[in-house]
């Protein structure tokens, strides 16, 4: 190789080894620069003006420290082998040297307003009601002026909260979350007094997951979680859920105990591992804890939950917390007795926001007496005083003490009034979720099945004719508080007398593509069928090829499960004439089979019990014996 090529060789060499190294710096420079926009937008987040202002100084560190990444990536880049203008050449040792120059010093004021809301806090920890005027100034400085912006901090830091509820390793930072939350919730109640409900109707997205009328809570027949919330291993509600390789996710600890065990095959699929990393489905995390915020399920940590002593105050995160929450009832509870109708209106209002939060917010309102004030408002108040006591009766009716004061105070007379003549569709639909958390006590369902206007007032709710969300949702309310009804072996006459099992079948057959309202439905079909007089109705109402097709379709277990309940009654309870008709269907063996395999335990026996049945007809029949099967009577409904 001669002198020249050699030459050449080596600075191709150098000149790659620049590239490489060149590379590696913007793509630094890249990172940082996207790390600083997003730190930029937590920054101007709306509702984060609180959580910025005591966050100061790790946020004012975050900047230095990626000012400092990009100064030194600058510092190396090698602009001698970059083709470039000298102008840029320019603005990079502009920037560079800004960079490194650069400083965040903390703003005297803003250290002078956290310190005042940390006092706040320290006041409300000790149990003492801090000064209104010191809370004032603060949200004044942070131009928190009317009662949307505080409710938008309150959702902000419930937000974070949630998403970090099962991953925040340290306590303090759990508790100062659940302090601010609480500190602006006292602010929101007491400070705040103009709220714009006709706004807020308008625009459901203050209301978080729920709507302004209060109609989307997750009602269910049997209270259990989605099956994409339960783990596929241990069949428990996932609290850390993580996706393998394959697609598939599992609660964390159980698939951990899987690899563990020397598998390397995909539980549910079979499929091979490729590797063993598992990556957080945060998006399925955030659904199934507000699945348990909804319905009452604690999803902090347990550390979090012991760090106090108090239970009172680790379910409410903090004693900061608790006291403020203790102190925001009592205002509420006295402003829902002796207030004016709008101060009442607004009570409630907070009311319903309050105990939608946790169990201690619902355990706190029912102490301090706010349950009677607010059956009163259901009876005495307009239209939308009457939709917010009737949603903040909802909230509470899911804690125990709160059904018990339900109906102690006498309210449930005003609650069925609402059910049948309420002044909105809103109202009454609240008033049949309210039925269902009540009838999950036993000893109220004989009471409430006793009262004429209970039963016949939900049927009626499932006959509505309109079909759109809110109707929809008041008809599956309705339906899970018949089959909490149910429950009750005395009132299954009484629901099968006002035309429950018709009303059913017609939202059945009009509400297929809605898996959770058919699932309900189902679950109050296969109840009705257990008796001989519920059956006679399930078939008078020509729902059997209705059931056989949802059985075909539905890939939800528990919707085959209730499926395989109500034709395994049908046989027992309508004769041979059913047993012959689903022996002639080709395809119910088959189906039946397949949930022996992949179907709940439940369903697998009543399939397999279902299969002996047929088997059993079959060879009566093929032997000439069809008849005289103890099992079998003739039909009590001629099949088509």
């Amino acid at each position: 190789m001669t002198k020249q090529a050699r030459r050449k060789e080596k600075r191709k060499i150098t000149e790659t080894n620049s590239g490489a190294s060149k590379n590696d710096i913007l793509v630094i420079i890249r990172d940082v620069t996207r790390n600083l926009h997003f730190l930029l937008q937590d920054c101007s987040r709306e509702g984060a003006r609180l959580f910025m202002l005591l966050k100061f100084r790790h946020v004012a560190s975050q900047f230095r420290s990626l000012f400092g990444t990009i100064a030194d990536a600058l510092d190396k880049l090698p602009l001698h082998v970059i083709k470039v203008c000298w102008e840029v050449r320019e603005l990079v040792e502009l920037v560079r040297k800004q960079a490194r120059k650069v400083t965040f010093e903390l703003d005297p004021e803003d250290q002078t307003e956290a310190q005042r809301v940390n006092s706040v806090l320290q006041q409300f920890e000790r149990g003492t009601e801090p000064d209104l005027n010191a809370m004032k100034r603060t949200l004044t400085y942070l131009e928190i002026k009317t009662w949307i912006d505080c409710k938008r901090e309150v959702k902000f830091l419930e937000d974070v909260m949630l998403s970090s509820a099962s991953s925040v390793s340290d306590d303090e930072e759990a508790s100062l979350l659940s302090g601010l939350i609480s500190f602006l919730c006292y602010c929101r109640g007491v400070i705040f007094e103009d709220v714009d409900f006709e706004s807020l109707h308008e625009n459901s997205q203050y209301e978080g997951r729920s709507s302004a009328g209060g109609g989307s809570e997750v009602l269910s027949c049997e209270r259990r979680p989605p099956e994409d919330f339960r783990c596929p291993i241990s069949l428990e509600l996932m609290t850390d859920p993580v996706t393998t390789s394959t697609g598939q996710t599992y609660d964390r600890t159980s698939i951990q105990k899987w690899l563990k065990a020397g598998n390397s095959v995909c539980p549910k699929t079979g499929e091979r591992l490729i590797n063993t990393e598992l990556v957080p489905n945060t998006s399925l995390k955030r659904l199934i804890q507000q699945f348990c915020v909804d319905n009452g399920i604690s999803v902090a940590k347990p550390s979090i939950r012991s760090h106090h002593r108090s239970g009172a105050s680790a379910e409410a995160g903090s004693p900061a917390a608790a006291h403020a929450i203790q102190f925001l009832c009592w205002f509420l509870a006295r402003r829902l007795a002796f207030g004016t109708e709008e101060q009442q209106n607004k009570a409630a209002y907070e009311v319903r926001l309050l105990a939608r939060s946790n169990v201690f917010n619902r355990s706190c309102l029912v102490e301090v007496g706010t349950v009677p004030p607010l059956i009163d408002l259901v009876s005495t108040g307009g239209r939308t005083v009457q939709e917010n006591a009737m949603a903040a009766l909802l909230k509470l009716s899911k804690h125990s003490s709160g059904q018990q004061c339900i109906m102690e105070s006498r309210g449930l007379a005003p609650i069925l009034k609402v059910l049948n003549r309420g002044l909105s569709f809103q109202a009454r639909q609240i008033a049949a979720a309210i039925m269902f958390y009540l009838c999950s006590k036993k000893e109220y369902r004989k009471t409430i099945g006793d009262n004429p206007e209970a039963i016949s007032g939900l049927v009626d709710m499932i006959k509505e004719e309109r079909t759109d969300n809110a109707t929809m949702c008041g008809k599956k309310n309705a339906v899970v508080a018949i089959f909490g009804l149910l429950l009750h072996p005395g009132n299954h006459s009484k629901v099968l007398a006002a035309g429950a099992v018709p009303a059913i079948v017609r939202v059945l057959s009009s509400s297929m593509d809605n898996t959770s309202l058919v699932t309900d439905c189902l679950a109050v079909l296969a109840a009705m069928a257990e008796t001989t007089e519920g059956s006679t109705a399930v078939l008078q109402a020509e729902a059997l090829h209705m059931i056989i097709w949802f059985l075909q379709s539905e890939t939800s277990r528990v919707v085959k499960e209730h499926c395989v309940s109500i034709l395994m009654s049908l046989c027992v309870h309508g004769g041979s004439g059913v047993v012959a008709f689903l022996v002639e269907e080709s395809s119910i063996m088959p189906l039946l089979y397949s949930i022996i395999t992949d179907g709940t335990p439940h369903a697998a026996k009543k399939a397999r019990s279902l299969i002996r049945v047929l088997q059993e007809f079959n060879e009566q029949r093929t032997s000439g014996l069809a008849g005289s099967s103890s099992v079998l009577r003739q039909p009590l409904i001629h099949m088509s």
